[in-house]
C-alpha cells in the first residue's frame, strides 16, 4: 500500500488558516454579538479543530477505519455532552425542598 506524503505547502496553508482563525477568534471576542458570541466562538473553534484533526493528525489521507474511529469518537463525545446537559437542564423540574 502506497503512503501519501503530504507536501509542505499543505502544512503552511493549514497553518495560515489556523492563524486566520485565531485572529478571527480575537476579533469576534471584541464584538458585542449578544447571544451569538458563544455560537461564533464555537464555530471558529470547531473549524480549527477539524483542520488540526484532518491535516496535522493525517486523518484526511488515512484509511476508512481511521476515519470511522474519529467519527465514533466525536459521536461518543456528543453523547456524553448530551447526557450531561440533559441532567443539568432538568435539575429545576423537581421541587426537592419539601414545599407544598
Amino acid at each position: 500500500m502506497a503512503e501519501h506524503a503530504p507536501s509542505r505547502r499543505n502544512y503552511f496553508l493549514v497553518f495560515a488558516a489556523l492563524v486566520v482563525g485565531t485572529v478571527l477568534t480575537y476579533y469576534a471576542a471584541t464584538l458585542d454579538l449578544g447571544p451569538l458570541n458563544d455560537v461564533v466562538a464555537l464555530a471558529i473553534a470547531f473549524t480549527k479543530a477539524t483542520l488540526v484533526v484532518l491535516f496535522f493528525m493525517h486523518v484526511y489521507h488515512s484509511s476508512r477505519l481511521t476515519k470511522l474511529t474519529v467519527v465514533a469518537g466525536v459521536l461518543w463525545l456528543v453523547i456524553m455532552i448530551s447526557i450531561t446537559l440533559s441532567d443539568y437542564l432538568t435539575r429545576g423540574w423537581l421541587n426537592t425542598y419539601g414545599a407544598r
